[in-house]
């Protein structure tokens, strides 16, 4: 954790970054020296506005401003409007806290809108230069005391198209009509709702990035059309016309059907070592959650199918194409971290646990990270078990979401020496606790306060 040491010094930061506005006037990372030691992070920020432009507004809102409404929420003074974009900023500014806490190199961020193809950066520029590059409170932004956290920056940033909100021409829902958010690709209110993104703080080999936005659900090895297997469930008829045991998804649709929920994205970062640059293949995903089923298993099916993508991709499956109509999965001699929430818990949760099983103890997976001595773990999760605020795990101490599961992961490959590891979340005895618990905003935990989700991060040395 790395505070700034006096007010002062708060103060010249903030002066200094007032005139930042793009990549060029960023901090670099020096040299390497023996060895290069890189965090690597994961954490689905929850920031599911209603729309994307409500994202951008919030994040274009300068230190300067945000400063004059929290003096306002510190004296109770706001009107009921300024109170909920102020409740907007604590959750915004307790997430940048929680970042310039771990300080990781690289962090892949869940559940950050876009405009549905990556393109514009208006909102993840914002957070960068509005949030994580200005001094936040670790103790958490509606805490009376302080303790001043140095800012975080990161040179090199990406957005990623995704097929949340992306609607489609069929009646996917089987409700009678083709609408949001039902009829998607992805499940989303609007093209880019629960889209991801990344910063780094090394460079992204851009032109070798691969996407699988497309890749069709119906092109993996095994995967069929889902049929209608809850047959005399009164709470969820079967739809008119259909039957137990017909297929889902119409020839058409199936024919169409992406795997991914939202994208499967190779992201290459270049890190310079004492021996020469290191590629690292970031695998970033965010699968369905294996919940919401009525008639059928589909969501069940899609997130165990999304995870085994992944063991096939590192597996180099020939069967495997992306975007660019390239075929193959990953170099058998590549390192890579799979990154992302995966909506699956090894060993509980309501999923089919076999693809998360298999990749966690896959031959190329460095188990030590993630079923040995470096699996990530808190005691603020442990002892949210122990309060029954969380329900009951096999592990309680890995548990990464506020409802009980440990579904965000960091996998690295076995060639990765993971030294260290970590779930930030700070127990009621801890600074910080704060950060995830305040009864005065929103319904004071969760998604009001910073997020249901929390930071998981591995630390290799290169």
């Amino acid at each position: 954790m790395n505070f700034l040491k006096t007010a002062a010094a708060a103060a010249i930061s903030v002066a200094l970054l007032a005139g930042c506005n793009d990549e060029t006037t960023n901090i670099y990372p020096p040299e390497p020296t023996e060895p290069t030691t890189v965090r690597f992070a994961t954490y689905n920020l929850s920031f599911d506005r209603s729309t994307f432009e409500e994202l951008v507004t919030e994040m274009q809102i300068s230190a300067a401003d945000q400063d004059v409404l929290m003096e306002k929420w510190f004296n109770d003074e706001l009107t009921e409007d300024e109170l909920k974009v102020v409740e907007k900023i604590i959750q915004i500014r307790n997430v940048a806290a929680v970042i310039q806490t771990e300080r990781p190199a690289v962090i892949m961020m869940g559940e950050f809108n876009n405009d549905g193809l990556g393109e514009n950066q208006d909102a993840i520029k914002g957070f960068r230069f509005n949030y994580l590059a200005v001094p936040q409170n670790a103790l958490g932004t509606t805490s009376d005391e302080k303790q001043m956290l140095e800012p975080i920056q990161f040179a090199y940033a990406e957005n990623f198209s995704t097929n949340t909100g992306l609607l489609s021409e069929f009646d996917l829902d089987r409700n009678g009509t083709v609408a949001l958010p039902g009829d998607a690709w992805g499940f989303g209110f609007y093209h880019g709702q629960y889209a991801f993104g990344l910063l780094s703080q090394y460079p992204i080999d851009t032109d070798n990035i691969r996407t699988f936005q497309d890749f069709k659900w119906k092109d993996m090895p095994g995967e069929t059309n889902p049929t209608i297997t809850n047959c005399e469930d009164e709470n969820n008829p079967i739809p008119e016309g259909m039957k137990c045991g017909d297929e889902w998804y119409t020839a058409e649709a199936w024919a169409q059907k992406p795997l991914s929920s939202k994208n499967h994205v190779d992201a290459p970062i270049l890190i310079p070592t004492a021996d020469g640059e290191k590629v690292v293949h970031l695998l970033l995903s965010h699968p369905t959650p294996p919940v919401f089923d009525t008639v059928t298993e589909n969501n069940k099916l899609l997130n165990s199918a999304e995870i085994q993508f992944w063991n096939d991709y590192v597996s180099n499956a020939d069967y495997i194409y992306d975007d660019a109509g390239v075929k193959g999965g990953l170099g058998l001699d590549a390192s890579f971290v799979v990154m992302g929430d995966l909506n699956a818990d090894p060993e509980n949760g309501d999923g089919f646990l076999e693809s998360i099983q298999n990749l966690m103890n896959h031959e190329r997976v460095n188990v030590l990270a993630t079923e040995g001595v470096y699996a990530p773990n808190s005691l603020g999760s442990t002892e949210c078990y122990a309060q029954g605020d969380c329900k009951e795990n096999t592990y309680p101490d890995r548990v990464t979401s506020t409802f009980g599961l440990r579904v965000d992961h960091a996998i690295p490959s076995n060639d990765l020496n993971i030294t260290d590891s970590g779930v930030f979340w700070p127990a009621s005895f801890e600074d910080g606790h704060m950060l995830m618990n305040d009864s005065r905003v929103g319904w004071g935990d969760g998604k009001s306060i910073s997020s249901d989700h929390r930071l998981v991060w591995i630390e290799a040395e290169l």
